[in-house]
Formats: C-alpha cells, structure tokens, sequence
C-alpha cells in the first residue's frame, strides 16, 4: 500500500502518468442519468448518502453534492488527492479521510444510498477484493445502488501483453510493470458470477475498442449498474 500511496501523490503532484481532472466522470454521469429515469428524484436529493471509495480528488462527489444536494464520504489512499478534495469541497456536505479500501468500512450497516467504486478495487487480490464486496453489501441500504467501474480484460492489447509478460498468480491478473503492483482485470462473466448472488444487475456496459494503425491505444474499461438485492 506503501506503494499505491506514493504513486498516487506523485501522480496528484505532477500527473506523469494520467491526465487528472476536476470534471465529473462520464460514465458517473450516465449512471445519474439512468438513476434519474428509473428512480425520479426518490435518490436525486439530499437525504441520499454516497460512499465513494478511492474518491481522488473528489470530483464525482462534489458534483453529486452541487447538483442534488448528496451527502458524501469519500476515502483514498493518496494524502494529497484528500487535500486536494477538502479545498474544492468547501461548504458542501462531504466528509473525506485518508484510508485503504482493505480495512473495514467504518459506516453502520445499511446506512448508505450509493456506493462507487471506479477504478479503485483492481489494485485488491481476490481475497481482498471478496472482503470488500462484503462490506459493500453490508452498508448498502436494501434496494440502494453500487457503480462499479474496472478495468476489462477481454479483447484489449494492452492487457494481452499485460497478462503475457507480467502475469501475476491469480488469474486475470499481473503486476503493473510501473508501478510494480498487482491488477485485476474483469470478464463480463466474472462480473456477473462474482456480484450476481447479491445484486440485481441491471446494465453492464464496456468501453470502445481502442486502436491506433492496429496497436493498442487506450484501455478498456466495463461498467456496472448494480442493486442490492
């Protein structure tokens, strides 16, 4: 985790690897968008809680707290993406923390609304990654919702080459040949096995092939609209 840490605020200090930015996440706002036409404004208002789990530098929460109202936790592991989110949260409901998505949630049971995790959990081992989705379940209200964002492994170069010459010891896995870290990438089978016994699935969407003169260009990412059961 040391690792992570270290990455993560140098990444928020020079964006080397990533292009950060302040505006909400596409995919986030599509999810809204879905939510909006399913629930009406029941979840779209300021009794809403959300748990964003690797929150960066509070972006997604911040829009959902000026556009609905939404009350938020928001927890990363980077010390300078949480600084970074309390300055540009000033005087909206969101509580931040610096803290790994390994250790247990500190919320009471059913006690949250919405739950993201977006490109947070591949960096956790199956085992971890297990805990956590218990965790989820557990403070996930009954019928509340989880977006669930990852990285895809089917059809995509990059991760072909990943798998091949960096594989880890679990499947569908390797270690991050920068970062020196181990990453999980997702089959839409996987999704549907490892969350479907407690979760209502209702869209899973992925990500355009990216290919640039045939060589791979940007990863490929798989969404999901998930509802506790």
């Amino acid at each position: 985790m040391d690792r992570h840490r270290e990455f993560w605020n140098r990444e928020y200090q020079t964006s080397e690897h990533l292009a950060l930015s302040s505006a909400p996440a596409e995919d986030l706002q599509k999810f809204v968008r879905f939510l909006e036409r399913r629930t009406k404004h029941e979840l779209l208002n300021p009794r809403t809680k959300v748990l964003d789990l690797g929150c960066g530098n509070g972006r997604n929460l911040i829009y959902l707290a000026e556009s609905f109202g939404m009350r938020g936790t928001g927890y990363d592991i980077s010390n300078v993406a949480i600084q970074e989110a309390e300055r540009a949260s000033k005087d909206l409901p969101i509580q931040y923390e610096v803290r790994s998505i390994v250790e247990p949630l500190p919320q009471p049971d059913e006690s949250i609304n919405i739950v993201l995790d977006m490109m947070t959990s591949h960096f956790l081992k199956k085992a971890e990654r297990e805990k956590l989705r218990e965790e989820i379940v557990r403070v996930l209200r009954t019928t509340g919702w989880f977006f669930f964002k990852s990285f895809l492994a089917e059809e995509d170069l990059n991760v072909k080459r990943l798998l091949r010459e960096h594989p880890a010891d679990e499947e569908n896995s390797y270690i991050h040949p920068e970062l020196g870290v181990y990453e999980h990438v997702w089959t839409e089978d996987e999704i549907h096995e490892f969350f479907g016994p407690y979760f209502d699935i209702h869209k899973v969407h992925k990500s355009h092939k990216h290919l640039k003169r045939g060589r791979a260009g940007k990863r490929r990412t798989i969404s999901a609209y998930l509802q506790k059961l």
